[in-house]
C-alpha cells in the first residue's frame, strides 16, 4: 500500500494524490492548476489507461478540472463522488472544456497571422462529456465497496454543495488502514449548506491548509449591508451590477436578496428585477434545488418545508440566450444584474460593465476575492479607465466591495475539525501555499501533539508500515525576472519591505504569541494585496 503526493503539495490548487493498494491504482482528485505555479509537480507514475478509478472530493475545478484530460488519455474507470458533485461536474467540466476550446481558437487566430501553428485545447467538449459519463454518485455517510479490500464513505465537508471528506478503508495482506482525505473544509454558518461534519476514526489524515495561517475577520451583517447598497443605488436611479462566481456565490446572493425582498429592507422600489445572466449559474441554481434534501442546512430546509424556494422569488429573471442577455441593458428600471465571471476576466459580465461602468448612478459590487492582474482587481484598486472589447471605458460608477463569505475554514476551523480525530497516527498537510502548509503543520504538532508532515510533490508514504519512503525536495519552476521599477513609489515600497525584513529578523526573542500575531497580520496584508 503506497501513497504518492502529486499536486497541491505546498500549493493551493491542482489537488491530486496517487494510491496503489489491493492490486489497484487510483487517484483522489485530479484538479487543474490555477494561478501561478511555484513548484514542479511529479507526473502520475502510470498511464491514464492504467488508473482503475478516481475518488473526487468536490466539483471545484482545482479538484476536478483535469478529469477530461484523463479521459482523453485513455482512462475509462469509474469516478466516485457525491450525487451533487456529479451533477455540478456535469456542467462545470463542460464549461471548462468550452473555455479551453474558445481560448485555443482565439490563440490559433493570432498564431495564424504570425505564420505559427495552431494551438490545441487542453481537452475538448467530447472529452468532458466522456468524463461526465464515468461518474458514479453516492449518498453521504453510506459505505460502498469499490472492489475487494477497498471501501469508501463520503462525509459532508460543508465547503460547496456536495463537497465531501472521503474516508478510505484499505485491507491488504491482513492489514487494514483507514485514511481520511479532508477535501476543502468549509466555513461555519454559510448560507444554504451545512457546517462541515467531523470524523473521529482514522489512521492517517490528509488535511487541507488553504487558510492554515490566517483567521477570518468577524462576519458582517451581510443582508443589511447589501440592502443598504441596494437602497443607495436605486435611490439615485442606478442599477447594481454584481460580478459573481457561477457556483456557490451566485446562489448565496439570491438567498440574501430573497430575504431582503421578504423583509422589505429596500423601501420605495418594490418589485425591483434581479437578472441572473449566466447559463452556468442558472444550471447550477437548478442543481442546488434538486439536491436540497441531502445538502441544505436546517434553516434552508425549513423554507423548503414551508413551500418556499430559498433561492428564488418574484421578479427573478434568468437569462440563457445571448439575445436575452443583450436586452437586459434596455431595461431602464433600477435593477440587479448578477453575471459571471466573478473576477470580470471573461463571460457576459464584461458586456454589462461596458454598458454600466461609465454611468455615475450605478454601483459595481464585488462579493468575492479578486486575484492580482484581473479586471476586477484593477477596478477595486481605483482604475479610472479600463479597456473592454478594445474600447476605453470611463469608470464613473461607484465601485464597492463586500467581503465574501469565505467557503474555507480558517486556521481555527481547521484545528477544530482536526481535534475530532481520536489518536490518529499522522497528519499530512496539503492544499496550502508553503507558508500556510508549514505553519499549520507546526500548529498541529504544538497544539494537538500529533505527528504532522507537509509533503512536497513526489513524496511517497508506505501506508502499511507508516514510513515516509521518499521525502521529496521542492523543485522550483524557473520564472523570468521582471525589470526593476524606477517609480519613486516603488522605491518607497522596497524600503518598507527592508524595514519589515529587519523587524522579522530581530523578532527571534519575542514571545511565541507575539510572533504568531505578527505572522497573521503579515499574511492578512499579503492576502489583501496579492
Amino acid at each position: 500500500m503506497k501513497m504518492t503526493f502529486i499536486g497541491a503539495a505546498h500549493e493551493v490548487t491542482g489537488s491530486c494524490t496517487y494510491i496503489e493498494a489491493c492490486g489497484r491504482k487510483f487517484l483522489v482528485d485530479f484538479g487543474m492548476q490555477q494561478g501561478e505555479d511555484i513548484y514542479e509537480n511529479v507526473k502520475i507514475p502510470v498511464a491514464p489507461s492504467d488508473i482503475d478509478f478516481v475518488l473526487l472530493t468536490h466539483a471545484h475545478i482545482d479538484h476536478s478540472g483535469m478529469l477530461p484530460l484523463l479521459f482523453a488519455g485513455g482512462f475509462k474507470g469509474e469516478i466516485h463522488s457525491t450525487a451533487a458533485t456529479a451533477n455540478l461536474c456535469s456542467v462545470m467540466l463542460r464549461d471548462s472544456a468550452h473555455i479551453q476550446e474558445f481560448e485555443a481558437e482565439w490563440r490559433s487566430r493570432k498564431a495564424k497571422r504570425r505564420g505559427e501553428p495552431d494551438f490545441e485545447p487542453l481537452y475538448t467538449m467530447d472529452d468532458a462529456i466522456g468524463a461526465v459519463g464515468l461518474f458514479v454518485p453516492h449518498d453521504y455517510d453510506s459505505d460502498y465497496e469499490v472492489c475487494e479490500g477497498i471501501s469508501i464513505r463520503f462525509r459532508d465537508a460543508g465547503h460547496l454543495l456536495g463537497s465531501s471528506s472521503i474516508i478510505l478503508t484499505l485491507t491488504e495482506n491482513g492489514i487494514t488502514k483507514k485514511l481520511t482525505f479532508s477535501g476543502d473544509i468549509g466555513n461555519t454558518d454559510q448560507p444554504l449548506i451545512r457546517d462541515p461534519q467531523t470524523i473521529s476514526e482514522s489512521d492517517y489524515v490528509i488535511i487541507e491548509s488553504t487558510y492554515g495561517n490566517r483567521v477570518h475577520e468577524k462576519p458582517m451583517d451581510y443582508v443589511h449591508a447589501l440592502a443598504e447598497t441596494l437602497q443607495k443605488t436605486f435611490d439615485r436611479g442606478g442599477s447594481l451590477i454584481i460580478p459573481s462566481f457561477a457556483v456557490g456565490r451566485t446562489q448565496e446572493m439570491l438567498y440574501f436578496i430573497r430575504q431582503i425582498k421578504h423583509d422589505g429592507l429596500v423601501v420605495g422600489h418594490d418589485g425591483f428585477p434581479v437578472y441572473v445572466d449566466s447559463p452556468l449559474a442558472n444550471e447550477a441554481t437548478d442543481i442546488f434545488m434538486n439536491n436540497r434534501e441531502s445538502c441544505y442546512d436546517e434553516e434552508a430546509l425549513e423554507f423548503v418545508r414551508r413551500g418556499i424556494n430559498p433561492i428564488s422569488f418574484d421578479d427573478l429573471k434568468r437569462t440563457v440566450s445571448s439575445d436575452e442577455s443583450k436586452l437586459i441593458n434596455n431595461d431602464s428600471r433600477p435593477k440587479v444584474i448578477i453575471s459571471a465571471s466573478g473576477m470580470c476576466e471573461a463571460g457576459r459580465i464584461k458586456h454589462h460593465l461596458k454598458h454600466n461602468l461609465w454611468k455615475p448612478e450605478n454601483t459595481i459590487l464585488f462579493v468575492g476575492y479578486q486575484a492580482a492582474n484581473t479586471l476586477g482587481r484593477s477596478l477595486i484598486n481605483g482604475a479610472k479607465r479600463v479597456k473592454l472589447f478594445g474600447e476605453t471605458v470611463n469608470v464613473a460608477a461607484e465601485i464597492k466591495q463586500l467581503p465574501g463569505i469565505s467557503g474555507h475554514a480558517d486556521v481555527n476551523g481547521l484545528l477544530s475539525w482536526a481535534k475530532a480525530f481520536e489518536n490518529p497516527k499522522k497528519f499530512f498537510v496539503n492544499h496550502g501555499d508553503a507558508a500556510s502548509a508549514d505553519s499549520f503543520a507546526l500548529r498541529l504538532r504544538e497544539e494537538l501533539g500529533v505527528d504532522a508532515y507537509a509533503p512536497y510533490s513526489g513524496a511517497e508514504f508506505d501506508i502499511a508500515s507508516g514510513e515516509i519512503t521518499v521525502d521529496a525536495e521542492p523543485v522550483l519552476i524557473p520564472h523570468k525576472s521582471k525589470p526593476n521599477n524606477s517609480n519613486v513609489y516603488y522605491n518607497d515600497l522596497v524600503a518598507a519591505s527592508d524595514r519589515l525584513a529587519a523587524l522579522i529578523k530581530n523578532s527571534g526573542g519575542r514571545a511565541n504569541a507575539d510572533m504568531r500575531k505578527l505572522t497573521e497580520k503579515i499574511n492578512q496584508l499579503c492576502a489583501e494585496w496579492e
